[in-house]
């Protein structure tokens, strides 16, 4: 299902708990900010797999009012950590389960994902949205109890909503955005420090 951006900005909180935001994840970011638009080369997807994850991402969160998926490169995120991030067993995984979802919407719909109109791929992903198991809550990022299996869409989609409230972009512009360790202010009268902060 396409997901309605007031529902995705809800799923900030556990979004940003769960997030690894050690050196690895940093320079994948910053990579991403250095590649130009639709020319990217993958490092791991092939052409054709590098189509349907941008496409797939645009359908989950497209431009609006706030910029989408694409506008913060959710795409190249996604090649860059399963290039860095997956293990061989994994990404012969994530290979597989594009070709099946492909498979699968040729034999219902008729082609592969990418050449559906918008209508049947919001069919595609609203069937998809219907069969597929949820994650659990989870608390600082650890899901609570047995996380069963979520399926591939399920996967594929919660990188696009990481890679999406991971950028700089939403974290400046659609995010209330609080630096941290915060601005220096070396001289302000004492009457406008108010209480004292309680850290």
């Amino acid at each position: 299902m396409i997901m309605n951006r007031r529902n995705a900005l809800k799923f900030t909180g556990s979004i940003a708990v769960s997030i690894a935001t050690g050196p690895t994840v940093i320079s994948l970011l910053q990579a991403c900010k250095n590649e130009i638009g639709n020319n990217w080369k993958p490092e791991f997807l092939t052409d054709e797999e590098k189509r349907f994850v941008s496409t797939l991402a645009d359908m989950i969160l497209p431009r609006t009012d706030t910029p989408g998926a694409l506008d913060v490169k959710a795409d190249m995120f996604i090649d860059k950590v399963i290039a860095h991030v997956f293990d061989e067993e994994g990404q012969k995984s994530m290979r597989d389960s594009i070709s099946k979802f492909n498979a699968d919407c040729k034999a219902n719909f008729g082609d592969a994902f990418v050449n559906l109109s918008d209508k049947d791929r919001a069919k595609v992903l609203r069937q998809e949205e219907e069969k597929r198991g949820l994650f659990n809550q989870s608390v600082w990022g650890t899901a609570v109890g047995f996380q069963e299996p979520v399926g591939f869409y399920r996967s594929l989609k919660s990188m696009v909503l990481w890679a999406y409230f991971s950028s700089e972009k939403v974290g400046k512009q659609v995010l209330n955005y609080d630096p941290v360790p915060g601005v220096y202010k070396g001289c302000i009268p004492v009457s406008e420090v108010g209480n004292k902060w309680s850290l």
